[in-house]
Formats: structure tokens, sequence, C-alpha cells
């Protein structure tokens, strides 16, 4: 059998979804692999700068795209049972499977499971985000009650456990995508706000080129508490509702520029979880075989490349076959009969 055939096969969107949000998803995946290979090479200002425009909206994107992916979820017994398989025991694997590259590389052991190392906070995030989807479909304003909890976070020094600043801090962009109907995406596929979407990211680019400099590093992350990045209480919540407002307005505008139709990575789109999980091995190895060739533009745009092959690669069959037993786990075993309502 020739290496094209299960290739073609992984590529393929299964019948009945839509490929525009396997597009998009499969392109956020493929700034947030690039960024986080470059994250290492800040030293150049383009870099730096790519890195700075890139973190205002690509998780934000995703979460966005979680949030409208969820607005059926209840705590019914198959969507409780979902919720463990596809969040809660991924969390539980990678955050072992993360503890690896610490020991190797830096001599540390450090597992904490309530307190999430590198990427596996959007699992932990995630997980708590749509137990919280009942609650928020009952306020008569969600988003405003989320984006007040938001700037509230940003008040107190949280623990890292639950990754609370991030959860809470995130939360408008989750609340948002839960409010969304299609009719919105239809809208934003209208030809003039594609038009303008293509110009808003131009815009956004040229903004953070000038002042990605500026513009503390930790403000993009929502790691940390206003006084822990050295403002007032006030400076904090007008910068992070400036944050929330960029954010939204780059999520829309990278919305309106995705092809709607079925593209080649289509199928790819649908293996996302596969990339965001697994690319951070690589991550940790690639960033010790940085030298000076990576540390000027041409170098730069390699890393980045590279980044959106290794995206692609990741969300393939062969990958997804080999990673099932750790992304997607079976977990019918360690579950009773459903029980349904007498």
């Amino acid at each position: 059998m020739s290496l094209a055939a299960p290739l073609r096969v992984s590529f393929r969107t299964p019948a009945g979804r839509d490929p525009f949000f396997d597009n998009a998803k499969f392109l956020a995946i493929t700034l947030v692999v690039s960024g986080h290979l470059v994250e290492g090479l800040r030293e150049v200002p383009a870099a730096h700068a790519a890195y700075f425009y890139v973190y205002l909206f690509h998780m934000p994107l995703f979460i966005v795209l979680s949030g409208y992916l969820s607005r059926n979820f209840t705590f019914s017994s198959g969507k409780a049972r979902k919720l463990i398989s596809t969040l809660a025991v991924p969390y539980v694997i990678f955050e072992l499977v993360y503890s690896l590259p610490r020991l190797i590389l830096y001599g540390k052991l450090d597992i904490s499971l309530l307190d999430p190392y590198y990427l596996t906070w959007f699992l932990m995030s995630l997980f708590l985000w749509r137990l919280s989807t009942p609650v928020w479909q009952q306020l008569r304003w969600p988003l405003a009650a989320a984006v007040a909890l938001s700037l509230l976070s940003g008040t107190s020094r949280l623990p890292d456990e639950l990754s609370m600043n991030r959860t809470l801090g995130l939360l408008p962009f989750y609340v948002l995508g839960l409010m969304l109907r299609p009719e919105h995406f239809a809208w934003l596929r209208r030809r003039p706000v594609r038009v303008a979407g293509a110009l808003t990211l131009a815009a956004g680019a040229v903004v953070a080129l000038a002042v990605h400099t500026r513009v503390k590093t930790e403000w993009i992350r929502w790691r940390h508490a206003n006084d822990a990045i050295g403002v007032d209480d006030l400076t904090g919540s007008l910068i992070r509702l400036a944050l929330l407002a960029a954010g939204a307005l780059l999520v829309a505008a990278f919305l309106a520029v995705t092809p709607s139709r079925r593209t080649w990575y289509s199928g790819l789109g649908t293996a996302t979880m596969y990339a965001y999980l697994l690319h951070g091995l690589v991550v940790k190895v690639a960033e010790r075989f940085y030298g000076d060739w990576a540390t000027t533009l041409p170098g730069v745009a390699a890393v980045a490349a590279f980044g959106v092959g290794l995206a692609a690669v990741l969300c393939t069959g062969p990958v997804r076959r080999a990673a099932r037993w750790a992304v997607e786990p079976g977990m019918s075993w360690a579950f009773t009969r459903l029980r349904r309502p007498g």
C-alpha cells in the first residue's frame, strides 16, 4: 500500500460537518504551534512582534469556537462521560507526559494535577468552562457577567491551582462563543465583511509591530494579577478590557477570512487537539537546537514555517492512530451502563 493512501483518508472531512469550523480550527492550530516555536526567539524584533500579535487572538479564537461547539452541553450521562474521556483523562495523561521533558532536560520532577503545566492549562480551563455552560445559558446578560468576572480576576492574586487567572480572565471568549448562532457566522461570510476582516487583520499586525515593545508580555498570557504586572487595578482593568475587545475583533476578522468551502486541510481540522497536545514535546526539543541561524529574520520565518508543517503532520491519520490512547482514550470500561431517569 502506498503512503499516499492513508494520508488521503486522514485529510477527508467527515460527512455532515461544516468545513468552515474545521478550516478555522486548523488555521488556528498552525498559529498556536508556530507561536510556541517562535516564543524562544523573541530577541529578534520581528519574532517578538509576531508573537505579540498572534497571542492577542490565537487562544481566544480556539476558546470562542469551543464555546460555540459547547452550546448543547448538559449534565446528561453521555455528555458527562465525554467530558471525562476527552478532557479530564487526557489532562492527567499529558500532565504526566510533560513532566518527563522537565526531568530529562532540567532534572526536575514536579507533578501537580491541580496546577497545570505548560499547555495543559487549556484542558483544565475548558473542563471548567463546559461545566459552567448551563449557568451562562440561564443569565440575562451572560457576556457582561463574564467580562465583570474577568476584570475582577485581575484584582487578586489567584492561586495557580485550576489555572484560575486564565480560566476567569479568558472566560468572556467562551461565553461569547456560547452566545453565537449560525446566522452570525453567515454574516461573517459576506463579501464586504470578509474584506473588512482582511483589512482589520492587516491593521492589527501594523499596530502590533508599533506597540509590541511597550506592552509587557504577561498581559497577553493572562497568568497574573494587575499588581504582579506592575499596575494599579484601574489601569489593569482598562488594559484587560482593551485586550478583550482587541481579541474579539481579531477573532471576528480571522473568522471572516476563513474559507467556508472544503479545502485540503479541512479533514486535518477535525484533529486539532492532537496537534495541540503533542506539539509541545517537539517544541521543548527543538528549542535546544536553536542557534545563531535561528536568531535572524530568515531563521524566524523558517521556524514559523516548520510550525505550520508540524501542525499538519500532527493532525494526520498515522499520528492520530498512534496517539489516540492518550488524546482520545477509550474509557467505556470505566463507566456503568447509561442510567436514564425513571
